[in-house]
């Protein structure tokens, strides 16, 4: 756009002049400066999310960058530590309301406050889609659970209860060692590899399966899912989680 030189010449300057202006790290908004609302004597529910969030995001980088070994295990007791004090892991007193229910913040001295889609059902949706492994790379799904507990893993049988793209209540039968959820309304059943190559079948509304060695699948049927038809009815994925 003709600016490039400049934004390159300019940008310390410009930035050095907006500290000083408005010194913006001595801000702390409510929650240092007001009483209750999202701000002192409260746990505000969205900040620890998003505390929650970074914390998987430094765990990822770190993944990319084959990070120690041991800094990569105190960053997933880091994360582990948060999400085991946010959400569905707390109990009803100590939240103030249901655990599953959204609330922005909660006194100390009263239950959970201003119910709602707060800002924290985004950062718990992103978090456990990558707690999971699935994320999409140039239009194809990828499950690659490079934080994904073993011990997520059912340690009997169960059925996954869910509702398809009509509305209509489904169930998937799982087995012990499996592990299922949905993506775009699609089941997805989870199976541990046992050292063997990541594998993925995916089964359509006609009952032909497509078998996909690796753990990608490719950008077409990636699309199927995407567009929620009905086309792809049900997606098994063997692979070996990266933690115990």
């Amino acid at each position: 756009n003709g600016y490039d030189a400049l934004v390159e010449q300019d940008q310390s300057l410009v930035a050095e002049i907006f500290e000083g202006i408005f010194n913006h790290r001595q801000f702390t908004g409510r929650s240092g400066g007001m009483y209750a609302y999202e701000g002192l004597g409260s746990i505000y529910w969205h900040m620890v999310s998003k505390l929650l969030l970074a914390a998987l995001e430094s765990f990822r980088k770190g993944v990319e960058v084959g990070a120690d070994a041991t800094v990569m295990q105190k960053l997933a007791d880091c994360y582990f530590d948060i999400r085991a004090g946010i959400g569905f892991n707390k109990t009803p007193a100590n939240y103030g309301a249901f655990p599953t229910d959204p609330y922005s913040h909660t006194p100390g001295f009263a239950g959970a406050k201003q119910p709602g889609m707060t800002g924290q059902v985004k950062e718990e949706v992103i978090t456990r889609l990558m707690e999971l492994g699935v994320v999409v790379t140039n239009g194809s799904i990828t499950f690659n659970p490079f934080i994904l507990r073993k011990a997520e893993f059912l340690s009997n049988d169960d059925t996954l209860v869910y509702f398809d793209i009509n509305g209509d209540q489904q169930t998937v039968a799982l087995s012990k060692g499996q592990l299922g959820f949905t993506y775009c309304q699609v089941p997805v059943v989870y199976g541990l590899a046992d050292g063997s190559e990541a594998s993925i079948v995916v089964t359509h509304a006609d009952g032909t399966k497509n078998t996909i060695i690796g753990d990608t699948v490719d950008a077409e049927t990636s699309l199927l899912i995407f567009d929620k038809k009905g086309t792809v009815t049900q997606i098994d994925v063997l692979l070996t989680p990266a933690l115990n």
